[in-house]
């Protein structure tokens, strides 16, 4: 019976890649800077979906519809609150103490009045979330984000991100937890919990023409955004050909005969 269920889950992820295949990658000469890979990625990103489709997104889509929203979001919190070491410690790497000091009295604050973190008190007591990553960390000690790639169960990333990630799970106390028995059901309901979070955004891709650069798009301008603290820097080159665009239009309508 196991071997059948692996199987079948197997066969449904091939259906989905075949299916995702049917878009094609851009000409090597028209694909995107950040994205030399890209028909690499979509073989990939289309396994991912295929793969997700038979295993985590039913059991997340199960636990939404039998645990109330009070429940979920104690787990959210919790498992937000997990993560707050590696956010410590990213903020003191990056330089920026307050914000360092701010994430290590949030942790106190919920782990002990916040009952190990299910509820968020630091937040009602003001104390505001600065989270940061070992990816972040690295984009601010200057090194490039490298190309784009879509790592086969994980999904969307680049290759420093991907670079980072062993260091993001080795910042993860649940990682360094001796009972097994009990790190595992956490680790799986934090997971459950976080595909759970994506659903809003699934709903967004789904209704893009192409779903893969939507995905693509989306990540690399949020750790843009995270990366600069919510102040990326403007983009001159898209500034300029914009204003570009905008004065042959006004040469064009001056051109325009008077009706």
């Amino acid at each position: 019976m196991k071997s059948q269920i692996t199987t079948a889950a197997i066969v449904a992820s091939l259906l989905a890649l075949s299916a995702c295949s049917s878009i094609p990658a851009a000409p090597k000469d028209q694909r995107a800077p950040a994205d030399p890979w890209e028909p690499m990625n979509r073989q990939i990103h289309g396994f991912n979906t295929g793969f997700d489709s038979v295993t985590l997104k039913p059991i997340a889509q199960g636990y939404e519809f039998i645990f109330p929203q009070f429940l979920r979001t104690g787990i959210g919190n919790f498992s937000d609150n997990l993560r707050t070491p590696l956010s410590i410690i990213n903020n003191f790497l990056q330089g920026k103490g307050n914000a360092g000091f701010s994430e290590t009295g949030r942790l106190l604050v919920n782990s002990t009045v916040g009952i190990g973190g299910l509820f968020d008190v630091a937040d009602e007591m003001g104390i505001e979330q600065h989270k940061e990553d070992f990816g972040q960390t690295f984009a601010v000690w200057g090194m490039s984000d490298g190309p784009y790639v879509s790592l086969p169960f994980f999904g969307p990333s680049t290759l420093r991100d991907g670079f980072a990630m062993p260091l993001n799970i080795l910042a993860d106390p649940l990682f360094w937890y001796d009972v097994s028995s009990v790190r595992d059901k956490i680790a799986i309901t934090r997971l459950v919990d976080q595909r759970q979070r994506l659903f809003s955004a699934e709903k967004l891709l789904a209704d893009s023409a192409d779903p893969y650069i939507s995905l693509r798009e989306s990540y690399l301008q949020n750790r843009r955004f995270v990366i600069f603290d919510g102040d990326p820097p403007v983009d001159d080159d898209f500034y300029e050909e914009f204003d570009e665009e905008e004065f042959d239009d006004e040469e064009e309508i001056a051109e325009e005969p008077a009706q």
